[in-house]
């Protein structure tokens, strides 16, 4: 996997250039919190990689399976609710599947869809090991 490197591109007050092997990526803040919104919000590239990675792995299961899976789309939103009490951070993923599936093979999809590694990722607690380098 890629090292990701972020550092500010001095374009904007809050734009930030994001550097992914050979590819290259915008993050801003929306106007309302300062930014220039030139690029995605850093909670939005979040919730983009859990969509792409929930399509990706349904895509390659359903492949494996030979399902007749024709479409995924995965839209994303997000929200803090309370849980016993304590506000939580919270991404809905609505996922659309196309194809004429039973109904059988689209809970499964949703199964696989729970394993795929980056919902994995957030939903357990995860360790950022933080340092300033030289």
């Amino acid at each position: 996997m890629a090292e990701v490197v972020v550092r500010e591109n001095g374009q904007g007050r809050y734009q930030q250039e994001v550097i992914v092997g050979e590819h290259r990526l915008l993050a801003d803040e929306p106007v309302a919190a300062g930014g220039a919104d030139a690029g995605p919000a850093p909670l939005e590239l979040v919730m983009a990689g859990l969509g792409a990675c929930t399509s990706m792995t349904l895509r390659m299961y359903a492949e494996r399976k030979g399902l007749p899976l024709s479409r995924i789309s995965v839209r994303l939103s997000h929200d803090t609710v309370q849980v016993a009490g304590i506000a939580r951070e919270r991404i809905i993923r609505r996922i659309t599947l196309e194809g004429d599936l039973t109904v059988v093979q689209r809970a499964r999809l949703l199964e696989i869809a729970n394993k795929c590694p980056v919902h994995r990722a957030l939903e357990q607690p995860l360790v950022i090991a933080s340092e300033v380098a030289d």
